[in-house]
């Protein structure tokens, strides 16, 4: 069975598990959501009590239009309660979200989302590239994984710098500010982009 990067977020979400232990619990019980939770209280990576294991069911779907209505952009950002997603600096973020969204034109959310086949095929590309260049060989595999890296900096969204801040920092870590600030847990959840002529992207 296919384990969704939504169902990974969904049981880490309960859980406050890592992405790489959903992912596999999901694997061992064939993505049963329930069987899952019990795999990993029973590995004791559970972690129902910390904050990062609260529901984020609260916060908005944000829209941004932009160049004369040529792009537009739909994002969900999630908190926890109401009352924050009420807030100025709440509603500030997922407005910044969005225009970094229709500026930066990211491909996913975040790493996980990468489909394994583009991945591997982005890393077939930098090997060639690097053995072409005449790299040692005992250094490939680390330019291969620096290469990687930039991949997902430039199309993951919450790995692109923040452009509001001059790319200094990224967007995971400006929402990390601002979740601080606010005492909540803030997560970007799914977000479209459109722009005329072109497939939208999610």
């Amino acid at each position: 069975m296919e384990i969704t990067p939504e169902r990974v977020r969904e049981l880490r979400q309960k859980t406050g598990a890592g992405i790489m232990d959903c992912k596999r619990a999901l694997q061992e019980t064939q993505g049963d959501l329930e069987r899952a939770i019990e795999c990993l209280r029973e590995q004791g990576i559970m972690r129902a009590s910390r904050r990062d294991a609260r529901p984020t069911a609260a916060g908005v779907v944000e829209a941004y239009i932009h160049a004369g209505g040529k792009i537009g952009v739909l994002v969900e950002v999630n908190c926890e309660t109401d009352f924050v997603a009420r807030t100025p600096e709440f509603k500030a973020l997922a407005h910044e979200v969005a225009m970094q969204i229709a500026a930066q034109q990211p491909l996913y959310l975040c790493r996980e989302d990468v489909p394994d086949e583009v991945r591997d095929k982005e890393c077939e590309i930098y090997r060639v590239q690097t053995v072409n260049e005449g790299k040692p060989e005992k250094m490939i595999e680390r330019i291969v994984e620096g290469k990687l890296e930039k991949f997902y900096q430039t199309y993951c969204l919450v790995d692109q710098g923040f452009v509001k801040q001059n790319s200094e920092i990224s967007v995971k870590e400006h929402v990390a500010s601002i979740a601080k600030q606010l005492g909540d847990e803030i997560t970007i959840r799914r977000f479209v982009r459109f722009q005329i002529g072109e497939a939208a992207t999610a």
